[in-house]
């Protein structure tokens, strides 16, 4: 059927431009030889089956398209899927670098607060060695300070006595002494 239309179509409208040139259905007209040379070739590609054929190779071509989208969608959504991973691994790292890091200030904090507190401690013992030294030797001092003033205390003494005392109250005084001592002693 479509052959007829086609044919008949051809036919028609070549008609009236060909009317002038004289008859058409002559060798001699160009026109109607390329009409039939067309016809010829449409015949041996129809005879030969080529639009089926080219109908076939678009068709296998539009399945092969279609089968490599499907392959890259799927791609794709593994890529995405391969994606949301790393990004969950990622986020799941940088939780855990923020918590190493939050307990690494927290040690160092608290490493930094008994560090100050031993320092205070060793300051405090530091100061009550220096302070028992201070006071050992002030208390050394004021013993040699009452040592010496003793003894000048004696010597003046010794002075005043020997230059107002005479032999028999010393050896009073000895007496007294060596009673009180026998006294002591027994």
């Amino acid at each position: 059927m479509r052959k007829i239309l086609a044919l008949a179509l051809t036919f028609g409208a070549a008609g009236p431009a060909l009317a002038a040139e004289g008859p058409f259905l002559s060798l001699g007209n160009t026109d109607f030889v390329v009409l039939l040379a067309f016809l010829l070739f449409v015949g041996i590609l129809l005879l030969a089956k080529v639009p089926g054929l080219l109908g076939n190779q678009l068709d296998n071509r539009a399945e092969a398209i279609q089968k490599e989208l499907d392959e890259a969608r799927a791609l794709r959504e593994e890529a995405q899927t391969i994606l949301a991973s790393y990004e969950r691994k990622q986020q799941e790292v940088q939780a855990q670098a923020d918590q190493i890091v939050a307990a690494a200030r927290d040690e160092a904090a608290r490493a930094a607060d008994v560090a100050k507190a031993d320092l205070e401690t060793s300051i405090a013992r530091r100061l009550a060695a220096a302070e028992e030294q201070i006071a050992s030797a002030e208390a050394s001092a004021v013993k040699e300070v009452r040592d010496q003033a003793i003894s000048i205390a004696v010597a003046a003494a010794d002075q005043v006595i020997s230059k107002q005392m005479t032999a028999a109250e010393a050896n009073k005084l000895i007496d007294a002494a060596i009673a009180d001592v026998d006294a002591k002693l027994h």
